[in-house]
C-alpha cells in the first residue's frame, strides 16, 4: 500500500519509521515531514491541516491510507475530508475529535460511560477558577479547555501561579489533584474494536527532578517493570472501550488512536486526560519495539477489521526516548543552532533519533523548533536503554540544546513501587 503520514514532528517521524520497517508499505509519503522523515519517505510542502490540499496531494501519489500525526488536523476535520474522498483514513473526525478538543467534552463522556476520573469543576472566569481551586486545595491543577500542544496545564502548590495561568486559559478546568505515577496507554480502534499498545510514561517538567513548568514532553520509556499485574486489562475494560462505546452511542464513533493518560492514584485508576492522536514522545520509544506491521494494523483500524488483527507482537527489549529541546524552552526556543554527529540521518541496533524541531539537512542541519530531537535507545532491560540513549546524546554537537538525565532513572534502579489498582 502506499501511505500518507500527516505532520513534521518527532512522531510523524517515528509513524514514518515504523511504517517503512512494514514490507506492505511500498510507497511512503509525509507531508510537510521533516529531514528526519526525508530519509525514510518522501517530503511533500503541504500544509496538514489543510484538507484540500492533503486530499488533492493524497489523490496525485495514489494513497491507499492517510495516517494523520497532529491534533490540530483531527481537530480541524481533515480525516472527515480524506474519507469524504474515499481514502481510507487513520484519525477521528473532527466531532470525535473533541475528546481532546475540549477538556469539558472529555469529562461529559467520561462521566457518561462511567469511566474514573479526577473531579473537576469548569470554569470562565479567575473567580471562578479561585472559587474552585480553594474548594480543592493544593497543589492546585488549572488545565486550558481548548489545545495547549501539551502545555496548557499547571499544576502547582502557589495559589497566586495557579491564578495567573488561568488569566491566559479560560475557559479552564480545575481538577482534583491525582496522586500515584502516572502512565500512558494508547489504543488503537475502528469505533467498536479497540487494541492496546505497550504502556509508557512520559515525562512533562522542563527540569531533572521535575522541576520547572510543564512542557509537550522531555522524554519517556516503555515498558514499564513496576506497573501491577493486569494493569492493561483494567485500562482497556474501565477505561477505553467503555469511552469507544460511548462514542458509539452517541453517533460519533472514535476511529483512530486514543490516547488515555492515567493516573494509579492510592483511591484507584484515574484518567488525567485523553488524546485523539498518538502521543510524543511516547510513540518513539513505544513504536520502536512493535514488531507488528504497522501500516496493514492502521489500515484494518481505517477500514473496520481490527477484530482481524489479534494482540499485537513486541520485542522484549526496553527503549528509553530523551528529547533535546532548544535553550529556552519551552518559553521562547533558541532557533537556528547548528547540530552535528552521528545518527541523524541513519541508526543502528541499539540507537535512532527522531527529528521533532530540525532544518536543513545532512550538510548543515540547524534547530528551527522548541523540542528539536528525541534519541531513542534500546536495549535489554531500561538501565542499557537510558546508558545507549545518553551516550549516543554525549556524541552529538549541539550546543544550543538541552535535555534532562533523569529520564527513567527511578524506574531503571527500582525506585517506583508497584501500585495496587
Amino acid at each position: 500500500m502506499t501511505v500518507l503520514v500527516l505532520g513534521n514532528g518527532g512522531r510523524e517521524h517515528a509513524l514514518a519509521l515504523a511504517l517503512h520497517r512494514d514490507p506492505s508499505v511500498v510507497g511512503l509519503h509525509v507531508a510537510p515531514g521533516n529531514p528526519g522523515t526525508a530519509a525514510v519517505a518522501t517530503n511533500h510542502a503541504v500544509d496538514a491541516s489543510d484538507s484540500g490540499a492533503v486530499v488533492a496531494l493524497a489523490r496525485e501519489i495514489g494513497a491507499n491510507l492517510v495516517v494523520v500525526g497532529p491534533e490540530a488536523p483531527l481537530v480541524a476535520g481533515v480525516a472527515d475530508a480524506v474519507r469524504a474522498a474515499g481514502i481510507a483514513c487513520f484519525g477521528p473526525s473532527a466531532e470525535a475529535a473533541q475528546i481532546e478538543g475540549s477538556k469539558q467534552f472529555a469529562k461529559q463522556i467520561m462521566e457518561a460511560a462511567g469511566v474514573p476520573t479526577a473531579a473537576s469543576v469548569y470554569c470562565t472566569t479567575v473567580d471562578e477558577v479561585a472559587a474552585a481551586i480553594d474548594r480543592f486545595g493544593p497543589p492546585y491543577v488549572v488545565k486550558q479547555d481548548g489545545l495547549a500542544a501539551g502545555k496548557g496545564v499547571i499544576v502547582t502548590p502557589d495559589r497566586d501561579a495557579a491564578l495567573e495561568h488561568a488569566a491566559d486559559a479560560l475557559p479552564a478546568i480545575v481538577e482534583e489533584y491525582l496522586d500515584g505515577p502516572e502512565v500512558s496507554l494508547f489504543a488503537i480502534t475502528d469505533g467498536v474494536t479497540a487494541l492496546p499498545l505497550q504502556p509508557a510514561q512520559d515525562f512533562k517538567r522542563v527540569g531533572d527532578g521535575d522541576a520547572g513548568p510543564n512542557t509537550g514532553g522531555m522524554g519517556a520509556y516503555t515498558p514499564l517493570p513496576w506497573a501491577p499485574d493486569g494493569l492493561v486489562e483494567a485500562i482497556m475494560r474501565d477505561v477505553v472501550q467503555p469511552t469507544v462505546d460511548e462514542m458509539a452511542r452517541r453517533g460519533t464513533p472514535f476511529t483512530g488512536l486514543l490516547y488515555a493518560g492515567l493516573a494509579l492514584t492510592s483511591r484507584g485508576l484515574r484518567v488525567v486526560e485523553f488524546n485523539c492522536r498518538f502521543g510524543d514522545p511516547e510513540t518513539q520509544a513505544v513504536l520502536s519495539l512493535l514488531e507488528s506491521p504497522l501500516g496493514e494494523v492502521l489500515d484494518a483500524a481505517s477500514t473496520g477489521r481490527l477484530a482481524e488483527v489479534g494482540e499485537l507482537a513486541w520485542s522484549p527489549d526496553s527503549a528509553v526516548i530523551v528529547v533535546l529541546a532548544a535553550d529556552g524552552y519551552p518559553g521562547v526556543p533558541a532557533k537556528g543552532g547548528s547540530i552535528a554527529g552521528p545518527r541523524l540521518f541513519g541508526s543502528d541496533d541499539a540507537v535512532h533519533i527522531a527529528h521533532a524541531g530540525t532544518a536543513g539537512g545532512e550538510a548543515a542541519l540547524t534547530a528551527s523548533g522548541g523540542r528539536v530531537l528525541g534519541v531513542v535507545g534500546r536495549g535489554a532491560d531500561l538501565s542499557a536503554a537510558r546508558a545507549a540513549a545518553y551516550a549516543a546524546i554525549d556524541e552529538l554537537d549541539a550546543p544550543t540544546l538541552f535535555c534532562r538525565r533523569d529520564i527513567a532513572e527511578r524506574a531503571a534502579s527500582g525506585k517506583i513501587s508497584t501500585p495496587a489498582l
